[in-house]
């Protein structure tokens, strides 16, 4: 049985843990409100650019590109593909991180040809232990993400794209909505499938599903405005392409690093304040044996005194 001193220790020990996890919950909530706020101050230019995309290639007809399924309704080339796995750089988030691992090893399972590009140094541990090849580590670009590498992200995995090493690229990453929802996805960002660009015309926030090996994955456009006048393309639409694909994967990296950033720092907001609950009982616990434990040793002191002043009377 422990004695008061070791008990006082142990509560001691606990009240200093407990001002951690709330200190790790106040700096995760700045945090996130932070990066939510940069965020929402940069996607309507990504937002509006994804719908010029696509009011441009309402215009076009006949044209064939990479960045495209074939129009014929064919299947783009299947070889290698890159795939963009978004972790934090640290744990103690919950099963952030694990949810991640988990549906990044289902598509490495599905498919082997998958070539990771691994961001944050919880991927890359995980992966490394494991004994998966990791192209390339973007190390520390899961600590609050700037736009700047988002874009490094993207001219990577857009250069593997041009040179043929890869014929596709996948994203895998939380999606955050609010801190009572946020959800692990898998999406393939180039090529698009023609039924994202050629659909029917529509303002809503959600256009068109397209299946890629079996899975069914979605795209989003906001504020989609009608096409009223045909396009001309200036020095060709090859070149518009050519130019507004980096900034349309670089909005598209940003808005899932910081989706994934909210998401963590959600993640770990929820798990110190579980820690600061089990503390909260453990304490109570604890508090109640320390009583228990120092009212017997004074009932053992009274009982000693009144046992010594008896004897002395005798």
């Amino acid at each position: 049985m422990p004695n008061l001193k070791e008990l006082k220790n142990h509560m001691d020990s606990i009240q200093d843990t407990q001002k951690i996890t709330n200190a790790m919950y106040l700096i995760s909530s700045t945090k996130m409100r932070k990066a939510k706020k940069e965020l929402d101050a940069t996607r309507p230019y990504f937002n509006a650019l994804q719908g010029e995309i696509k009011r441009i290639f309402r215009t076009v007809k006949g044209f064939e590109n990479r960045f495209f399924y074939p129009e014929d309704g064919g299947e783009a080339p299947d070889g290698p593909y890159a795939c963009l796995v978004i972790t934090s750089d640290k744990g103690l988030a919950g099963s952030y991180n694990h949810n991640v691992i988990k549906e990044t090893m289902r598509i490495v399972e599905r498919n082997k040809n998958a070539r990771l590009y691994v961001v944050g140094d919880y991927g890359r541990h995980y992966f490394e232990k494991h004994g998966i090849p990791v192209v390339r580590e973007f190390v520390h670009h899961a600590h609050e993400p700037e736009l700047h590498e988002a874009r490094e992200i993207a001219v990577v995995l857009l250069e593997a794209f041009m040179k043929n090493e890869v014929d596709k690229i996948f994203i895998v990453y939380t999606d955050w909505k609010n801190s009572m929802t946020e959800k692990v996805v898998s999406r393939r960002l180039i090529p698009f499938h023609r039924s994202f660009l050629l659909g029917g015309a529509s303002n809503n926030k959600m256009v068109g599903k397209i299946s890629d090996s079996g899975r069914a994955v979605s795209f989003e456009l906001k504020s989609e405005k009608k096409v009223k006048q045909p396009f001309e393309f200036l020095p060709s639409v090859e070149a518009i392409i050519d130019a507004v694909m980096p900034s349309y994967l670089t909005g598209f990296v940003y808005s899932a690093l910081v989706d994934s950033f909210c998401s963590e720092q959600t993640a770990r907001m929820m798990a110190t304040s579980s820690a600061g609950r089990n503390a909260d009982k453990i304490l109570a616990s604890l508090e109640v044996e320390y009583k228990r434990i120092r009212q017997t040793g004074i009932t053992q002191e009274i009982t000693e005194v009144s046992s010594g002043a008896k004897m002395k009377k005798r």
